[in-house]
């Protein structure tokens, strides 16, 4: 049983690093949450933020386009050219897809101030790529509301999740030191 534990090891710490930030991260977010009362409607800080944030990038696009705090449900509506088009939820804000790139990046940590730049960078990177996805999203729906299911369930999950998959791809071969970088032996 010893030899097993010893063989695998490298695989055992990647994935109890793994399970120990994620787990960590993922409570510490729920206690953000839990200040938040989804019964009188209200919407955490961060999803607020990237409604804001949103709205400028409507702004800077010159598009018409409003957002506002939704009056039946814990959401900001996005109003664009006078039609309620979209809205941002909790699930929204991309927290929990940084959440899961911080820990594998973690997970596969080779120093504190590489690893912790990384995660940080690339955190930042998610969060206005998802700004930029809500965007898109909504042009999107506003000129083809018939691909509402594909486009939200299926491509824009896709362009997040593949942005999020290549930085783990650039992480372990370019950045952790983790991959040999001299094959030619």
């Amino acid at each position: 049983m010893k030899t097993l534990l010893t063989q695998y090891k490298p695989f055992f710490l990647f994935l109890i690093k793994f399970l120990v930030f994620y787990f960590v991260c993922t409570f510490v977010y729920k206690l953000y949450l839990n200040q938040y009362n989804p019964d009188l409607n209200e919407v955490d800080g961060i999803s607020q933020a990237v409604a804001k944030q949103t709205g400028y990038v409507f702004d800077l696009l010159g598009d018409d386009a409003e957002i506002i705090k939704h009056e039946k449900e814990p959401s900001v509506k996005i109003i664009y050219k006078g039609v309620y088009i979209s809205r941002i939820i909790e699930g929204c804000n991309a927290v929990s897809i940084i959440i899961l790139f911080a820990a594998f990046v973690f997970a596969f940590s080779s120093g504190f101030k590489r690893t912790f730049l990384f995660i940080v960078s690339g955190a930042i990177l998610i969060y206005l790529l998802n700004i930029i996805r809500i965007v898109l999203l909504t042009l999107a729906l506003y000129y083809n509301p018939e691909y509402e299911s594909i486009l939200h369930g299926t491509i824009f999950p896709l362009f997040i999740y593949g942005v999020v998959f290549l930085l783990w791809v650039f992480w372990v071969t370019k950045v952790s030191g983790y991959a040999k970088r001299d094959v030619t032996e």
